[in-house]
């Protein structure tokens, strides 16, 4: 029986309850994670039931649709409208929330329509209170009672699919399932829902937001059939469904749903294939053991039970994304919109421009498999759409953020061995840097991007992005033996150098005919409407992670470079009321923001490790905190939270293609990395404490190491580095020889 439910007439219904949710277990890693951490504030994290870099993200939605919203939640809130399967962790943009549902009492319905407004119109919500001290989350698991309806949630998920756990205390009980609401930018374009059984439905939901053109099936079994169903009006000319059912008997209502971007058979098929029963605590207990094999990548003798938790926590974070795209039988929808199959997994939530700085070294280290699966994801991006990923989602190219992030990342992944094919790879990388959109076309003919030739702004920030993805090309190219590539790139990389200004020690905006633009604020932040993208020159000013000499040598050596970064990290000013996401300050320095993710560590570049040290301890035990405010600025789908990570374990790569890492100052005793194939790297730091945050001597399997830095080949072969740490400043690193 398939029933289009368009069909139906429109009803009104009408909405209160109470329970206690627990899920625990035995102590492991997962219950060193807090997932609330970066909730409130500007953090923007996901809330909810998932598994490692699942498809589906199932979690509370609220009914504000502003900044901090962005992931559907945010702790401040108190209104609740139903839990979505899909959802962005940490972004700047609101997008996703498909297959909106919502259990409730018809007999008490609550409705809402002072927040939400959709096509110019008020969208009546059925909503319930949240009260958060009724909420219960852990990684994979959910739980939360509404008291206005009677209601105990529990919610948990699979990679493709999400089972929901309904305990109602009315006889008569009801159901919503909502395909209009998305979240943020999102908005429905097209839906569409039938009745295949007397216990299940699919559908699709089709919409235009920060993805120009998602689309959304899914499949949905109830574990008991309805006994009536109705239109629920969101609007005029929009509305939900609501199931009725007899829960005089059975309280317990299950929903599991599948969700694909390719069709409602593969839905369907991704539901059988992962979720076939109804066994709640199975599943949830699956999903919980997902996520301890994933935690235990990296094993930690920490400080204390705080550090554990935000350890634990942030890496956590750098798991929810990228999302698993494809189905389980290898079909997805590719970048040109047509559906094509692999049995090479492909990936989506692509925020490179935040992740190649850290989260993706990170993966390179801890997940092997699915580095070379994201080499083959960005290939696959790159024949469909012409060009390599910038910020994908949902089988969209946004163009969000400046720059060529995907091909930083994919020359990473190429020198360090993930690429199985180098020359398709460097013609993705060439094809992508030589295209005429974004302010490349005047990178390509002034040799940088003059302001007074471009109607867009953030010239400065382009052109210093575009400077850091042309050494990944011409790095690429040296590997592969093309030499015509590698120099032409090679010295496009230098572009960044026309922006300096030796009279301020400034990188300023410049104009086609080689003055500087005035009036000059090296302070001033003005988001969208200056040189830089969200910071200032005093940030901006130091991105050549690809060429920290050829920065030094600017500068005019070492003295002026090292007086100049000094000040860097003390400076005060007024950044402006438009300075949007600079926050996480120290100084100038703005951990909010990734710009300056690589900042302190540019100290070991010119000698000065234990300034080095200094600046990531403090940031480490400054900006993170152990509540739902704990991220200074956008978690950034997991780049927030790798910085962390591979600061916590004294290691950080500067050069985002194929460099070294650099030493810093581990914040844990002891970090055991697992690499896969039987091999694991430790570093330990002997004498570890809070005070004792200075790197003294080290070694590297028991052998001597005089330099501050690290090999990535170095690192994946497996063995111990060992640190004797000090609380007193010292020389380790200062020999021009042991610096990177």
């Amino acid at each position: 029986m398939i029933q289009n439910l368009k069909t139906l007439p429109a009803i009104v219904l009408a909405a209160s309850m109470s329970f206690s949710c627990s899920w625990s277990g035995q102590e492991s890693l997962v219950d060193k994670v807090d997932p609330m951490i970066g909730s409130g504030g500007h953090g923007h994290v996901f809330v909810g039931a998932d598994v490692p870099f699942g498809m589906v993200q199932l979690g509370p939605q609220q009914i504000k649709d502003e900044w901090d919203w962005c992931s559907g939640y945010h702790y401040s809130d108190t209104l609740l409208i139903g839990f979505g399967h899909t959802h962005l962790s940490g972004t700047g943009i609101g997008d996703l929330g498909d297959v909106l549902i919502m259990p409730y009492d018809p007999s008490r319905t609550l409705y809402d329509t002072s927040y939400a407004r959709r096509k110019d119109k008020d969208v009546r919500h059925i909503y319930a209170h949240l009260d958060h001290s009724l909420e219960t989350v852990a990684p994979g698991y959910y739980g939360v009672s509404l008291p206005d309806y009677g209601v105990d949630v529990r919610l948990t998920a699979t990679e493709r699919a999400g089972l929901h756990e309904y305990r109602f205390s009315s006889d008569r009980s009801a159901i919503l399932v909502d395909l209009c609401t998305g979240i943020g930018w999102d908005g429905v374009t097209g839906w569409d829902m039938d009745i295949v059984s007397e216990n299940a439905i699919w559908g699709y939901r089709r919409s235009s937001g920060w993805a120009k053109d998602q689309m959304q099936c899914f499949y949905a079994e109830f574990s008991s059939p309805w006994t009536e169903v109705a239109k629920e009006p969101l609007t005029d000319d929009e509305y939900a469904v609501s199931f009725l059912f007899d829960t005089s008997a059975e309280k317990t209502i299950y929903v599991k749903v599948g969700i694909s971007a390719v069709s409602v058979e593969n839905a369907r098929e991704n539901l059988l294939a992962e979720l076939p029963g109804w066994d709640f605590d199975q599943t949830a207990g699956i999903a919980r053991d997902k996520w301890e094999n994933a935690l235990a990548s990296i094993v930690i003798e920490p400080m204390d039970d705080v550090q554990e938790r935000l350890f634990y926590t942030a890496l956590y974070h750098t798991m929810i994304a990228p999302s698993i795209f494809s189905d389980v039988n290898g079909g997805y929808r590719g970048a040109d919109g047509n559906c094509y199959s692999s049995d090479v997994p492909r990936y989506t939530t692509l925020s490179l421009w935040d992740t190649y700085r850290a989260a993706s070294p990170l993966m390179t280290l801890i997940n092997p498999v699915m580095s070379r699966e994201m080499a083959a994801t960005f290939i696959d991006i790159y024949e469909h759409q012409g060009k390599l990923p910038v910020w994908h989602l949902v089988g969209n190219e946004t163009d969000c953020m400046v720059g060529n992030p995907g091909v930083i990342v994919l020359g990473d992944l190429v020198m360090k061995g993930f690429a199985d094919d180098v020359e398709k790879s460097l013609e993705a990388m060439k094809a992508s840097s030589m295209l005429d959109e974004r302010g490349m076309e005047l990178l390509k003919e002034y040799g940088f991007i003059p302001f007074d030739k471009s109607a867009e702004v953030e010239t400065v920030a382009k052109c210093m992005e575009f400077a850091i993805a042309d050494d990944a090309v011409a790095k690429v190219a040296q590997k592969a033996g093309d030499s015509d590539a590698a120099g032409y790139f090679g010295r496009r990389s230098g572009s960044w150098r026309h922006y300096f200004d030796s009279g301020t020690g400034f990188m300023r905006g410049r104009a086609s005919d080689g003055s500087f633009r005035t009036p000059f604020d090296p302070f001033k932040a003005i988001h969208m409407k200056s040189d830089y993208t969200e910071g200032n020159a005093w940030q901006y000013t130091w991105l050549v992670p690809h060429d920290p000499h050829g920065l030094i040598g600017i500068f005019g050596g070492e003295r002026p470079f090292l007086e100049k970064l000094d000040q860097f990290f003390v400076a005060e000013g007024d950044l402006g009321p438009d300075a949007n996401d600079v926050t996480g300050l120290i100084g100038q320095y703005a951990h909010g923001n990734e710009p300056s993710h690589h900042v302190a560590y540019l100290y070991s570049y010119a000698g000065q490790q234990h300034k080095c040290a200094e600046i990531v301890r403090k940031v480490l035990d400054e900006l993170y905190f152990d509540d739902h405010g704990g991220v200074c600025g956008n978690e950034d789908v997991g780049q927030m939270s790798a910085w962390y990570v591979l600061s916590a374990i004294g290691l950080y790569q500067v050069e985002p293609c194929g460099g070294p890492f650099i030493i810093g100052s581990p914040a844990v005793k002891k970090a055991v990395i697992d690499l896969g194939g039987g091999r694991t790297f430790t570093v330990v730091a002997k004498g570890n404490s809070r005070e004792n945050i200075y790197v003294a001597s080290a070694k590297l399997n028991g052998r001597p190491l005089e330099r501050s830095w690290i090999g990535y080949d170095e690192i994946v072969a497996g063995g111990t580095l060992e640190l004797e740490m000090s609380p007193v400043p010292t020389d380790f690193g200062a020999a021009q020889a042991a610096r990177p």
